[in-house]
């Protein structure tokens, strides 16, 4: 069933769209990634102008980390205080993201730069997950205890605060930090960033891995939120039936998701991650190398 987009101004298949908004969703309640890094591409594939896609791919990001928190917090595996200081880093990072963003596109070349940021950052994180992952998979195994992380310079720093859900007595600096380079790079990127906050969540701040995606998705819903609201009063390119379509599939993709996260354990859940972030980063690799179909675009001048 084809529908017209009208601010994408494109046709499009309307079983597919929910379909990808499902398939999002389901990794936005497994793994607590807003699936903005898989999205935003896949729409590029299916022909949607790149400026709509970034900006209603924020509004979907949106909805399905709010139905996927929703499931979490039932089960109480959010962690609200963490969450509130990730918030506060995030926010001052997307602010200054957008500066860093704008600075970039007056110099020119600034599709690139965002194309090699996906690759390096994708590539390195997702490399060292799958390495960690089989690692702590391999002495599950053998049936050795686990090696409780120790973050001996985090513990050193002052303006420590208990969290309880998440078990950690640390300061707020480190978590500070984290949510100011997510929100950096995601307004940059035009992401939702946690396929770089969950990585960083377990391996810097030490946090469960079960209360690592509950608490992701809670900072990823303001932040893209916020992300969403300027591209929609500034640049005018959120597409809204776009939009619904796709929330309606990740809406109900996030619930699906969440429940195949609970039955899985932590390292199947992070090596998944893994190998889903190099997929996407050899993709993206891949389009950088190879040469383009055309090599030029002849754009014909008006009156001819």
């Amino acid at each position: 069933m084809q529908i017209y987009l009208p601010i994408a101004e494109v046709s499009v298949n309307a079983f597919l769209l929910l379909g990808l908004g499902g398939l999002v969703g389901i990794l936005s309640g497994m793994f607590g990634v807003g699936g903005g890094f898989l999205m935003t591409p896949l729409l590029f594939f299916i022909g949607i102008p790149p400026a709509v896609a970034v900006a209603t791919e924020a509004n979907q990001i949106v909805a399905s980390s709010f139905s996927g928190v929703l499931a979490h917090l039932r089960r109480k595996t959010v962690d609200l205080r963490m969450g509130t200081v990730l918030l506060i880093g995030g926010l001052v990072g997307a602010a200054l993201g957008v500066v860093i963003f704008n600075y970039l596109k007056s110099l020119g070349q600034v599709d690139l730069l965002v194309r090699l940021c996906y690759v390096v950052f994708l590539g390195v994180i997702g490399s060292l997950m799958f390495v960690e992952s089989l690692n702590a998979i391999r002495k599950t195994a053998k049936g050795a205890p686990p090696v409780k992380r120790k973050h001996t310079l985090i513990h050193k720093l002052p303006f420590k605060m208990r969290f309880r859900v998440s078990g950690l007595y640390i300061s707020v600096i480190p978590p500070l930090l984290v949510g100011l380079c997510v929100g950096i790079l995601a307004a940059i990127m035009g992401v939702g960033g946690g396929f770089i906050m969950v990585p960083a969540m377990i391996y810097l701040l030490g946090m469960p891995t079960k209360v690592v995606v509950g608490t992701s998705l809670f900072q990823i819903i303001f932040v893209t939120g916020f992300t969403t609201l300027l591209h929609a009063t500034t640049n005018f390119t959120v597409d809204v039936v776009l939009a619904v379509l796709l929330l309606v599939g990740g809406v109900i993709g996030a619930q699906i998701g969440t429940q195949i996260g609970v039955r899985m354990k932590a390292e199947q859940l992070r090596i998944l991650l893994a190998l889903m972030v190099l997929a996407v980063c050899g993709k993206l690799a891949l389009d950088l190398l190879l040469m383009p179909s055309e090599l030029y675009s002849v754009r014909a001048a008006e009156g001819h």
